[in-house]
């Protein structure tokens, strides 16, 4: 059998294969690089510009471009300047100076003024502890005690607290717990009960048992009578301990606390900000003997004339021999 081809009987396309094929999608970026800034169509400009007379014709070649300018420019090292010319004999003439930059200025830390008791004037201080022993003549501890141990225990509630509130607290303490033994025994809960009012109860609390507990293990339940004994104790420091030898036993000592420490700054007696340094500061310009009763006076001074912020100068009787150092404003 033989196949006879016909193209009238070919199968017909159908409308969509007749169709054109659409262009491809030109994506942002995919297509032919844009031209550079004056690489491509001329500007109205620049068609101006080879229009006017005078220019080379069409067809001629054109100038070689100019040579562009470096935009960055090398600075020379700078030499060393002389004030003397070359010929000036070598008698006369002076190294020349060296450019060098200068280094930045270091930020130096704060430090306190170096201690002024030892070069404190002698007649000065003498007048000062003169006033101060005229107007407080009866000056003493303000916390109420029977025995050594009550003070040991009333210096160590006093702390962050004023005195009138630690009187009004150890008269109950001392009743339920006379002596050292009690006071060790104690519950921690039941002795921050009844000290809670005079702040950091639990601190507080915890340094009086132990204190306690030390006095009846090492010393027999009794206030030692010594600085390196007393320090020995825990929770005590070297301000709780001239309290209790100063005003107990008699033994001078110098109390640095808050007043002291301000007042002994103001006076310019000491430039020191630790307490120690302060101690250290005031024992050779105060006479050994004064040493308690001078804590005292600046005590009572601070808190009724030299107050912290506005220091009452107006009415001091100190102000002839004062300095007022570090005082801003005064009343």
């Amino acid at each position: 059998m033989t196949l006879v081809y016909s193209p009238s009987r070919m199968a017909r396309k159908s409308p969509r294969s007749r169709r054109k094929p659409e262009p491809p999608v030109r994506m942002p970026g995919g297509s032919r690089p844009r031209a550079m800034p004056g690489r491509g169509r001329k500007s109205a400009r620049a068609a101006a510009r080879s229009a006017k007379p005078g220019h080379s014709p069409k067809g001629a070649h054109p100038a070689p471009p100019r040579p562009r300018r470096a935009t960055l420019a090398v600075r020379k090292p700078r030499r060393a300047v002389s004030r003397h010319p070359a010929g000036a004999p070598a008698a006369v003439r002076r190294p020349a100076r060296r450019l060098t930059a200068k280094p930045a200025p270091r930020r130096t830390r704060f430090t306190p003024r170096p201690a002024q008791g030892a070069g404190a004037d002698p007649a000065r201080v003498s007048a000062l502890v003169g006033i101060l022993e005229r107007l407080y003549p009866q000056a003493t501890t303000a916390l109420r005690h029977e025995n050594p141990l009550q003070l040991l225990v009333a210096t160590i509630l006093s702390a962050q607290c004023t005195d009138e509130r630690v009187n009004m607290v150890t008269p109950a303490l001392f009743a339920k717990h006379p002596d050292a033994a009690s006071l060790a025994a104690v519950p921690q809960a039941d002795l921050e009960a009844v000290i809670r009012s005079t702040g950091f109860f639990r601190n507080k609390a915890r340094a009086i048992r132990e204190c306690c507990a030390d006095v009846v293990a090492k010393h027999g339940g009794q206030v030692p009578r010594t600085m390196e004994e007393l320090t020995a104790l825990r929770g005590v420091g070297r301000k709780t301990a001239n309290v209790v030898l100063g005003n107990a036993y008699g033994v001078p000592g110098l109390v640095v606390d808050t007043h002291v420490a301000r007042l002994s700054q103001r006076l310019g007696l000491t430039g020191e900000r630790d307490p120690v340094r302060i101690e250290q500061a005031l024992m050779p310009v105060v006479a050994r003997e004064k040493w308690t009763r001078f804590s005292h006076w600046l005590i009572l001074h601070g808190r009724q004339v030299c107050i912290a912020r506005k220091p009452r100068c107006s009415i001091c009787p100190l102000l002839p021999h004062c300095p007022r150092a570090g005082v801003a404003a005064s009343q």
